[in-house]
């Protein structure tokens, strides 16, 4: 009963329970149905709950797992479905100990990494316009990802300035977060990796315990998560990884797209079952993303079919400007929109954010509702991000990054030079920041004002911690915002934007009602692992009737009956560096791919002749993904493809940029045109036109000719209306 809703496909995955298994599922194949029949099928089977472990990658895709699951299986609340930072976070908690950390380690994200980074770069007064907070944290996140300390970073890279400026920041961060009693998020993957392989003993319980392992999206896992579930499964190897290789679209954050491609020489007993029905799109959707994926050479065969009905064919606009494509994009929505269509059923998704801007411009001038998901995420708000830091506070006083966050918001008196002299003496005394503000003889030394504010903040955060374990997560929130004085702040401001926060603030206090309602036991430490393992696509509402804005990255693992893909112009999608390698232009091409396979029913694809972009002017040329479109599956504007017959003053030769690795040439589209307007008015030259004749125009369609001279002619175009030209230079053509 419980697999008769699979296919055939889907079936044969779900019944191989033993034994290292690669499920290779195309976009839209169900996996998230096999993946859940087979673990209701296990425990139908009788195997216990408490030894499955099934890891995702957004809190989303687990929640949705766990779900289905227990609709099929019942409650079984001894499994582990979780994404990996959760899982590592959760082994973490209980044997951080023996790795030197706190029980109540804190979990710091972006900002607080770049916080952290900001103030060593001042310390060590290093230009940060030279080395950026970024910059220095990709190479520190790819270092971790490696499994490479600080030391072993300057022993392995050849000495020199910016070797040496790199070490000591790497330094630095990681001295901080040691005494902060903190991890960032390739500490939880890296520290849970290093625990295992310190101690057999903790490795084993887990190996013992996880007797059935399965990974969803496998190919988006990096090294560390390799070697993590390489450890996990070492003693049965009863793996079952779920993946496309053809969705493998986060190389540039470190995932490995060998580590689906050679799961089979890692387990040579490995079964291989490919999910090909696809249950989302039409067929002239699957066809095309399938003509451009096809083009790719590190890809395992497959393709994608459905027994759904062509469909639309792909509808393709080239307009003048980016302001056009993005009026164009607002008025399909609009035409588009029916009684049975929401305005939540349309995504427009864009390879760059910094095309985003054209768009909500656009919509709002049509009246169309829209959100931005990949923008500035509603826990990145200052106000949350500050009543997090009090929050994180509670549970570890020994967090200064959050202490020096808040402790003049409200504004209390704590100049730099006093907060420095607070942290010396904390430092000497081997304490805390908070623990050193605790001290009555620190407090009586604080400047007039201060003492009162400050006082009455750290009476409350450690009464708070104190007591936290009597007092709901709701009520820790209250005190925080009241005794703290950091809403009457906010209500004295008397302002717009003052009440704009406080209504955010509220809305966190909501979020914190929806935790408590749907958890038997909430706890602090629980709601705040929850905040902050939270990723951009579990803030995507879908009962919000809105257009969704959004990049490719960001709407893997998401669909829509209507999608636009903008901007298809060589430089932008792909990118100018994508022609560097053919790797790089593999892996666009997959985003490609991605993008198009999120459309159910409509797929709406476009580009600019013309675009500016950071400041500057370009024309463009489209897309080389355009051209490997079949054109039998196009409707709408033609894309321009060079041949060799091309005619004179035209550069002959055909484009391909994977296969010739040459870097596009912003200006050649300019080139090409001006040599076929050139060749076209040369034609049009040596042609005689008379009153009444019938005319085709390359961009007014056709006309009837009503007047001329020497120098001119008229002609009222049927939809153009009426247009004076000069003749010889316009493109007319007698229709017969």
């Amino acid at each position: 009963m419980i697999l008769d809703r699979l296919n055939d496909k889907q079936k044969e995955a779900a019944l191989q329970i033993e034994g290292p298994l690669l499920i290779l599922a195309g976009a839209g194949s169900g996996k998230t149905s096999t993946m859940t029949g087979r673990i209701a099928y296990m425990i139908e089977q009788g195997i216990s709950p408490y030894n499955i472990l099934a890891v995702t990658f957004t809190n989303k895709a687990a929640a949705e797992m766990r779900s289905r699951v227990e609709e099929l299986a019942g409650r079984c609340e001894d499994m582990w479905i979780m994404t990996f930072h959760a899982m590592c976070l959760r082994i973490l908690r209980i044997h951080g100990e023996r790795l030197g950390y706190g029980h109540n380690f804190v979990i710091y994200d972006g900002t607080d990494q770049k916080t952290i980074v900001k103030n060593i770069l001042k310390e060590q007064n290093i230009n940060d316009k030279e080395f950026s907070a970024p910059y220095l944290l990709s190479i520190i996140s790819s270092c971790k990802e490696k499994d490479m300390s600080p030391e072993q970073y300057r022993a392995d890279m050849e000495e020199n300035f910016k070797t040496r400026i790199i070490y000591n920041v790497y330094r630095a961060y990681e001295a901080q977060l040691r005494d902060n009693n903190a991890m960032d998020f390739d500490d939880l993957l890296l520290n849970t990796v290093r625990l295992f392989e310190q101690d057999e003993a903790v490795l084993l319980k887990y190996q013992k315990r996880f007797h059935y392992i399965m990974v969803d999206e496998y190919q988006d896992t990096n090294h560390m998560q390799y070697r993590l579930i390489r450890m996990l499964a070492e003693s049965h190897h009863n793996l079952c990884v779920v993946g496309d290789d053809d969705q493998c679209i986060y190389q540039w954050r470190g995932a490995d797209i060998r580590n689906i491609l050679d799961f089979e020489k890692d387990f040579p007993e490995a079964k291989v079952i490919k999910l090909e029905q696809n249950y989302r799109s039409a067929g002239n959707i699957l066809a095309a993303a399938h003509s451009v994926i096809r083009n790719n050479r590190g890809r395992k065969s497959k393709k994608l079919w459905t027994e759904k009905d062509a469909g639309e064919k792909i509808r393709y606009c080239r307009t003048d400007t980016e302001k056009d494509e993005a009026a164009f994009i607002a008025r399909e929505i609009e035409l588009l929109k029916t009684a049975d269509r929401k305005y939540s059923d349309f995504a427009i998704l864009y390879r760059i954010n910094a095309q985003s801007r054209n768009f909500e411009e656009a919509l709002t001038r049509f009246g169309i509702p829209y959100r931005v998901l990949s923008g500035l995420r509603y826990y990145d708000r200052k106000e949350i991000k500050d009543l997090m830091a009090y929050m994180r506070l509670v549970l570890n006083p020994q967090d200064d990054l959050s202490l020096r966050r808040i402790v003049n918001e409200p504004k209390r008196g704590m100049g730099d030079k006093t907060l420095q002299k607070i942290e010396a003496f904390a430092h000497v005394r081997g304490e805390s920041m908070l623990q050193a503000l605790s001290e009555e003889e620190i407090l009586e030394n604080l400047p007039g004002k201060a003492y009162n504010g400050v006082k009455a903040m750290v009476d409350c955060i450690r009464m708070c911690s104190q007591e936290k374990e009597n007092l709901r997560v709701s009520d820790i929130y209250d005190h925080l915002l009241v005794d703290t004085g950091y809403m009457k702040a906010l209500e004295d401001a008397n302002t717009v934007e003052a009440e704009g926060r406080i209504e955010n603030l509220m809305e966190f206090k909501s979020v914190i009602y929806d935790y408590e309602e749907q958890t038997e036991e909430p706890r602090l430490e629980e709601f705040m692992e929850k905040i902050t393992l939270m990723a951009e696509v579990d803030n995507h509402d879908e009962n919000q009737d809105a257009v969704v804005l959004m990049t490719m990255h960001s709407a893997k693992g998401l669909e829509f009956p209507v999608v636009f893909l903008p901007g298809l112009e060589d430089g932008l999608f792909p990118g100018h560096k994508a022609f560097d390698t053919a790797g790089g232009m593999e892996e666009e091409r997959r985003l490609c791919y991605v993008g198009m396979t999120r459309a159910k029913e409509i797929l709406v694809l476009t580009s600019a002749a013309q675009r500016t972009l950071y400041g500057r002017t370009d024309y463009t040329r489209e897309s080389q993904f355009l051209r490997e479109v079949d054109p039998k599956l196009l409707q709408g504007d033609a894309v321009f493809v060079r041949r060799r017959e091309a005619g004179p003053g035209v550069d002959t030769g055909s484009f391909d940029g994977f296969r010739q690795k040459e870097s596009p040439r912003p200006y050649d589209a300019l080139r090409y045109a001006r040599a076929a307007t050139k060749a076209g008015a040369a034609a049009s030259a040596q042609t005689e036109f008379s009153i009444g004749d019938r005319v085709r125009h390359g961009k007014f369609g056709e006309g009837l000719v009503i007047d001329q001279d020497d120098k001119t002619i008229i002609v009222i175009f049927d939809e153009a209306g009426q247009k004076k030209m000069a003749k010889g230079i316009a493109p007319l053509k007698k229709i017969q």
